[in-house]
């Protein structure tokens, strides 16, 4: 499969993952045979790895592409830890016993909850920002759904704020994709 189509099924899946989630905890924890939502979060994020190859020489070319996979190790991390919390059913005790272990513990919830995943985001930001020049719409439209992102998750916790905004990140970084394709294909013809 090329590598544009791994990273646009990928940011389709987190588009998913996403909208899945707006269906609140009793839809995720009712999810069966398997918890469908971190799924696609865990394959979305394995996914969108192709991104850095992509936009850069190779995986860990710049600065871009190392937060971009710190970015993706934190989300595996994350869906690792919705896993278990899926696991627990409706058993909204237990899952709250785990919460609370979880976030007494600053060497799981800043990697995992926290810091690691916006690392995903401000790694596709750099990606974008290295097309402000020509194409300042597409780049801008990136950083708009990374800064809406991180809004809708950390400052008004709305989750349709996220979802809204991954949308607009995907456009953004769908058509910078197809417009280096573009580039690359005019420059060897």
């Amino acid at each position: 499969m090329k590598l544009k189509y791994s990273a646009i099924i990928g940011l389709v899946f987190l588009i998913i993952n996403q909208t899945l989630l707006l269906g609140g905890d009793e839809l995720i924890q009712n999810q069966q045979p398997i918890d469908y939502a971190h799924w696609l979060l865990l394959i979305g994020a394995l996914l969108c790895l192709s991104v850095n190859y992509i936009f850069s020489d190779n995986i860990f070319s710049g600065l871009a592409s190392i937060l971009t996979s710190l970015g993706i190790v934190a989300l595996v991390g994350q869906a690792t830890i919705d896993f278990l919390w899926w696991s627990y059913g409706t058993d909204y005790d237990g899952m709250y016993e785990l919460t609370r272990q979880i976030m007494e513990r600053p060497s799981i919830r800043i990697p995992f909850l926290t810091i690691g995943p916006a690392l995903f985001y401000l790694g596709l930001a750099a990606h974008a920002g290295k097309f402000i020049k020509k194409h300042i719409l597409w780049s801008i439209l990136v950083f708009i759904g990374v800064i809406g992102i991180g809004f809708g998750a950390f400052t008004f916790h709305n989750r349709m704020l996220i979802v809204v905004n991954h949308i607009l990140l995907a456009i953004g970084i769908i058509v910078l994709i197809f417009k280096k394709d573009s580039v690359l294909k005019a420059r060897t013809e």
